[in-house]
Order: structure tokens, then sequence, then C-alpha cells
């Protein structure tokens, strides 16, 4: 199989598909590696470490997706990529197509089959591509968090950890999952006092049992969201619903209770954000305010960590990756139902449910 590695286009993304050490394995396997020019720079990659791995260095984009079977990226494309999607192309990347009606459209009249990390299962119904950037971002989000609190930043003017005398800072977390445990890991590391809400109670009491230190857990629902923002000097949105849009936890009118400077960061942007008031933003231009409230809704967090993030990133696709050029797209799914959960669009149509019912659209399963 002949695999295309393009140069990532979204604005400040500095990750790449897969690093040397990857592509040497799919070479090692008797398959082709398109790697575009300078696709590794801003991870630290350079082209010379790809021509050693076995690489063929294409100069532009076109070459590396006009002469590829499988694409495999970060990001999902962006409009300027899009005359590359073309039928019998398999694209395998973050698509986050719930969130993102045009590029949905665009690939079902593409006729391209896109293959989501964030929706690909293993065995025990776990999230195993989205996994490594989950754990990146949450423990990202409280580092953002602790850093935006600054005065000068437009924050409350605390300090995460307090001081002896004075409280540290309050921090919730809504989602208790692989985001939302990492963000309170490195919160509470920090020194802050945190309150996690999420809907598992199962979750919760083995969060509780685990995490130790100025830690407290909460059933979420309304009220009890509500009730912990008033106090909170930041938020962290961990909430994922697998292949769907995120519920708002915290709307617009909510934001009149939180204090003036406290800070939102929502790590949910990708899937619409779970707060009403989210947008997405860059690494170049994060933040905004709403109400008094600072907003951070940067939606490639890892982005900025590029050359931790590419590393972790392959850790968990290479295997998957390494298993579709080995044994072919429809073969690779029908050996492995997890894998087949990738599918969001193939031949024209909207294999996964819940994009599908985002855009009102016909979901049309495929089975193998």
């Amino acid at each position: 199989m002949i695999i295309g590695i393009p140069k990532e286009v979204k604005v400040d993304e500095h990750r790449v598909a897969l690093p040397p050490g990857g592509v040497r394995e799919l070479v090692r396997h008797g398959h082709e590696v398109l790697v575009q020019k300078d696709a590794g720079v801003g991870s630290g990659f350079t082209d010379d470490e790809y021509r050693k791995a076995g690489a063929v260095i294409v100069d532009t984009a076109e070459e590396a997706w006009s002469r590829a079977d499988m694409v495999t990226k970060v990001k999902e494309p962006q409009p300027d990529e899009y005359p590359y999607m073309r039928e019998g192309l398999l694209l395998f990347t973050y698509l986050h197509l719930a969130a993102a009606e045009e590029l949905t459209h665009k690939m079902v009249g593409s006729g391209v089959t896109g293959l989501a990390y964030e929706t690909v299962e293993d065995k025990e119904g776990r999230l195993p591509l989205l996994e490594p950037m989950s754990e990146v971002a949450g423990r990202m989000a409280s580092q953002i968090a602790a850093y935006y609190l600054e005065k000068h930043l437009g924050g409350r003017g605390v300090l995460m950890g307090g001081v002896p005398g004075v409280l540290p800072a309050n921090v919730v977390v809504l989602g208790g999952g692989t985001v939302g445990t990492h963000a309170a890991k490195i919160a509470l590391g920090m020194g802050a006092h945190v309150t996690l809400l999420d809907i598992n109670v199962e979750r919760l009491r083995y969060l509780d049992d685990v995490l130790h230190g100025r830690f407290n857990t909460l059933y979420s629902n309304a009220g009890n969201v509500a009730d912990t923002i008033v106090n909170a000097d930041a938020v962290i949105g961990a909430v994922l619903i697998t292949g769907a849009k995120a519920p708002k936890l915290i709307t617009r009118d909510m934001l009149s209770i939180m204090p003036r400077g406290s800070v939102i960061v929502d790590v949910a942007v990708d899937q619409g954000g779970c707060v009403e008031t989210t947008k997405a933003t860059t690494h170049s231009n994060p933040t905004y305010f709403v109400d008094g409230v600072l907003h951070y809704g940067v939606a490639n967090m890892p982005g900025a960590v590029p050359r931790t993030s590419s590393l972790a990133l392959s850790n968990a696709t290479l295997r998957y990756a390494l298993r579709l050029a080995n044994l072919g797209f429809e073969a690779a799914l029908k050996a492995d139902a997890g894998l087949a959960k990738g599918l969001n669009i193939h031949k024209g149509k909207v294999t996964y449910q819940a994009v599908a019912e985002a855009f009102n659209l016909k979901y049309s399963p495929v089975s193998f």
C-alpha cells in the first residue's frame, strides 16, 4: 500500500501523523510511505530522518494525497485540503464530524472513506486512539488554567496551590474520563482544591479511591454543576459522548453566577464544547471573555507540545495503520469490530449514527 503523510495545515498545528520510527515499521512491512517535505519539522523530525527510515519525500501536499491509497494525518481536513479527497482514498485521522457540518458534506460529496481516530474502540469499549491526546490535553488544561488565572492575563489573580494561610484555587472538572482524570491529577499536584463531576457513579467511586488530596466527587446534574461553579476559579470541560456533540452543561445564563476573572478551559471544543459560550480558538489567539469569564477554546491543544504529542499518537495509531496497510481496508475492518467503529463516511454515505443524527442525514451502516 502507498501511505501519504501530508504536512498539517491547520493554524498552529505542529504535530505529524507518524514520526520516523513509525514510517520505518510501515516500510519494513513492504509499504511505500510518502512524506511531504518538512511535515515533521514542527515536531523536531527532519526530512533526512524520514529518508533514513525509508520514506519518499515529496514536495507538495498534492503529491502526498494524490499518489496515496491511504492518507494518515492528525487533524481533520481543512478547506484547502478538500479538493484532495476522492473516491478510493482512505483517510485515517481525527475527524470530529458531529461538530463539523461543512466537512461532513464535503466528505460525503467526494466519495472518500473516512476512518476517525476518535471513534475506534478496543475490546473493552475504550477509545485507544483518542486516549493519548486526551491525556495530553487533560494535563495541559490544568497548566493552562493556572496560567490564565494570573491577573495580567485577565484572571482572578489566584495561585493554584495557594500559600500557607491562603486557600488554593477551586477547580471544577466536568467529566471523569481520560481528560478529566488527567486534569484532576495535575490540578491536585499543583495544590488546588478539585471537584470532579460525572454521571457514572462507578467511575466516581474509582476516582475517589485513586486520587487523593483536596478532591471531591459529585454526581453531574444541572443543580450540582451550578452549585460548584459559583465558587470556581477554574472550570475544565472534559465531557465526551463518543462521536457526538458534547452536551452543554454550562449555559450562557450560568456565567453570571461565576466569579469575574474565573477561567473556563473547554477541552470538549472539538465536539462543539460543553459550555454554551465556547467557540474554537487558536494557539495564536486562544482566549476571549464572555460576561467577565475568560474562555480558552483551542481546538488542537496537544499541538502546542507537538513532539510529545506526535510520539504519543503514533504509539497508539501505528498498529492500526499497519493492520489497514497489511490487510487492506475491508479485510482489516472485518477482522476488527472495534476498528470498524471508526468508519464515519464511506462511498458517499454517513456510516456513523451520531454524525448522521447531528445533521439529519441518512444513517447507512456498513457490514463487513
